[in-house]
């Protein structure tokens, strides 16, 4: 018997204890509340010192980059570094692969200038108008991206001196210049066109 009292008084004091958690629930959850407003308050200034200093160097930046790139006596300027100034209003983006270039450090390097020049065009070349069919559309981007591969190939052939890579230059000429040869059939056989 007294097993079933301890028992009892055991569950009992369990179902006290219990309650008063749950009792206790709220105003612990409500103090919390208040120290994490309090901590939100207090990091809104720093937050917004913060975004203000992000947005004044962001502004500077596009000062700049306006002041650098935006009028026509710099189009040419534009154009060396490897963005084309094509008359469209479109900026480049990322996905454009465009590439800003800061002072040209390798202005007097033919290699590094043709590079660029084959990059550029190829990347140009590549911004084909989808047909929306996925095979065409493939085929038809595939064909500059591998005229870009021939490009530098021939440019590695005419200045590069490493036997190896003047020989998988070779071989690359070679393979894509079939490849483009392929596509250009494809296309050709089902009725689109290639740029």
């Amino acid at each position: 018997m007294s097993h079933i009292l301890t028992i009892r008084t055991w569950s009992a004091l369990a179902v006290v204890l219990a309650g008063s958690a749950l009792l206790a629930a709220p105003a612990l959850a409500a103090e919390e509340e208040a120290q994490a407003q309090e901590q939100i308050e207090q990091a809104e200034p720093q937050q917004d010192a913060e975004i203000d200093d992000e947005n004044e160097a962001a502004d500077d930046d596009e000062a700049n980059g306006d002041e650098a790139n935006g009028d026509e006596a710099n189009g040419d300027e534009a154009e060396a570094n490897g963005d084309e100034a094509n008359g469209d209003d479109e900026e480049a983006t990322e996905e454009d692969h465009a590439h800003v270039h800061e002072p040209d450090e390798h202005a007097d390097n033919e290699a590094v200038q043709a590079y660029r020049e084959v990059n550029r065009r190829m990347h140009e070349d590549m911004a084909v108008e989808f047909t929306g069919n996925p095979d065409a559309d493939f085929a038809r981007g595939m064909i500059p991206h591998h005229q870009g591969a021939i490009d530098m190939a021939n440019v590695v052939l005419m200045h590069g001196e490493d036997e190896a890579i003047r020989d998988l230059a070779r071989e690359i000429i070679e393979a894509q210049e079939e490849e483009i040869a392929f596509l250009r059939d494809w296309l050709a056989q089902h009725g689109f066109e290639a740029e």
